[in-house]
């Protein structure tokens, strides 16, 4: 396997929907048409088909295959092109919990359709699943060893006067590589302790190690995120070095600031900042909300870009500052969140989702506060931005001007990324705000440059209006993808 430069996924951070779609909330048939789209006129090799948090159709396979027989027969799928599954966390998602052996049992069957296709010699067309949340080596050992000795292993098992084989068929493939996707930052930091134990007796080619920096955003802050995902890669580096096998991290980025900055303008500067990175992901925004020519050329940079190794980290000044950081930024999200919810219920659905349960979806304590509740992270930017404080700038009044100078070695894209949000802040709204988030953005302003987007600010003062005065409240969403459209991307 050619291990793929860019994941397309189904991250609904996008403003305007596809010309494939049918309806601005995508789903069901658009799904297909947008794996096949991301295939054939990007130039993504893998597309994630994602079972975690929404419906999706289990019969991807078949309908790719069918539909685009022409495409496929020249471009081989699970060969040339991939289509990795995202399954739910049955630790987390109790509910949800048997989509997982469900998703597992498609996978053989979605091997009958690719060798009827194909014929002898047939590809796999699926082989990797991605388990999000991943805590331990154990939550990724029990879905390689049900695969394993429940799905592929069935073939061998007796049912009344013959084996399962015999009576249904061959089970292919035999066992699949599951994908740890790492999002607390107990975990980030410890990331080798759940990649060593599961790979330790086991003969395996490769590993792919999934990196996720939109919830650690949401939890800890940006530069909370970017240290994090830094300090995890370099523990993979020297994990690879010590057992001598291939890990190939993948990192989930988006196109706001706050959740990567990755968008086509700023390939380049993304892959610097985290030069180990194998796969990064190419979500709605990115694919939708810019022409398609632009992506296309900045899919072909990434594609281009020879992988590196990640560099060395001061893991002691990192967690110093993840500290600092993180505590500042809980105490203005504890301020903020009765209007981030407000706001969230306005923000345009983009894809059909259920409610998703990450860090802050728990009732919990920060520091001696009752516990908060906020949407996903999609949602979350959305609403900051729509009122024109950028989330990135929250938790930078924790840091002195030498901390910041000292951080900037470590993450090199920082002033890039705050200039870039500080675009959105609105200076008028500031004034509604807490005093704590008055104090953030000044923080912000004192150390990097800003130069407010003229037009995006008018839009978020008539955003803040309506919610205040429950007037014209009616505009609210258009207003949300009026300023979404200036940024490119919606959240």
């Amino acid at each position: 396997m050619s291990v793929p430069r860019c994941m397309s996924t189904q991250h609904p951070d996008n403003v305007h929907p596809p010309f494939f779609a049918d309806h601005p909330v995508i789903q069901g048939e658009a799904e297909i048409r947008e794996a096949y789209y991301a295939y054939s006129h990007l130039g993504c090799t893998e597309q994630m088909w994602d079972f975690e948090g929404k419906e999706v159709d289990a019969f991807v396979v078949k309908k790719l295959l069918s539909r685009y027989e022409r495409y496929f027969r020249e471009n081989r799928l699970g060969e040339d092109v991939y289509l990795t599954l995202r399954v739910p966390n049955p630790r987390v998602e109790t509910l949800e919990a048997k989509v997982l052996l469900e998703t597992l049992e498609s996978i053989p069957r979605s091997y009958d359709v690719a060798s009827t296709f194909y014929g002898e010699n047939a590809p796999v067309p699926i082989f990797e699943v991605i388990l999000p949340m991943t805590s331990t080596a154990a939550e990724v050992e029990r879905i390689h060893h049900y695969y394993k000795e429940f799905v592929g292993g069935k073939e061998s098992q007796r049912c009344h006067d013959v084996t399962v084989g015999e009576w249904l068929g061959a089970f292919h493939p035999d066992t699949i590589h599951v994908i740890p996707l790492i999002e607390e930052r107990s975990y980030l930091l410890g990331v080798d302790d759940i990649v060593e134990p599961f790979v330790r007796d086991k003969d395996l080619p490769y590993l792919r190690v999934f990196l996720a920096r939109s919830d650690p955003a949401l939890n800890y802050g940006l530069i909370s995120a970017v240290l994090l995902v830094k300090i995890a890669l370099r523990r993979l580096t020297e994990l690879e070095q010590t057992i001598g096998l291939p890990l190939y991290p993948i990192l989930g980025a988006g196109s706001a600031p706050f959740r990567g900055n990755l968008r086509p303008s700023r390939v380049a500067d993304v892959v610097e900042c985290h030069p180990s990175v194998q796969t990064f992901t190419i979500q709605s925004a990115f694919k939708y909300d810019h022409p398609e020519e632009e992506v296309q050329a900045a899919l072909t940079v990434l594609g281009e870009t020879p992988r590196q190794e990640a560099p060395e980290v001061d893991v002691a000044f990192c967690n110093r500052i993840i500290d600092k950081v993180s505590a500042r930024y809980a105490e203005c999200v504890s301020e903020l969140a009765p209007l981030i919810n407000e706001v969230a219920s306005y923000v345009p659905q983009r894809r059909a989702r259920k409610l998703h349960i990450g860090l802050f979806g728990y009732s919990r304590s920060l520091e001696g506060r009752e516990g908060i509740h906020l949407p996903r992270a999609i949602r979350f930017c959305s609403s900051l931005y729509s009122i024109g404080v950028p989330p990135e700038i929250l938790g930078v009044g924790a840091l002195s001007p030498s901390e910041l100078r000292a951080l900037s070695e470590h993450y090199v894209q920082l002033s890039q990324d705050m200039e870039d949000s500080l675009s959105y802040l609105c200076e008028e709204n500031l004034t509604q705000m807490p005093h704590i988030i008055r104090e953030e953005a000044a923080a912000a302003r004192a150390a990097f440059r800003c130069a407010p987007d003229r037009e995006h600010s008018e839009l978020t003062r008539a955003i803040l209006e309506s919610v205040h005065h429950r007037a014209g409240q009616e505009t609210i969403p258009e207003l949300i993808e009026r300023a979404g459209t200036r940024r490119k991307f919606l959240g």
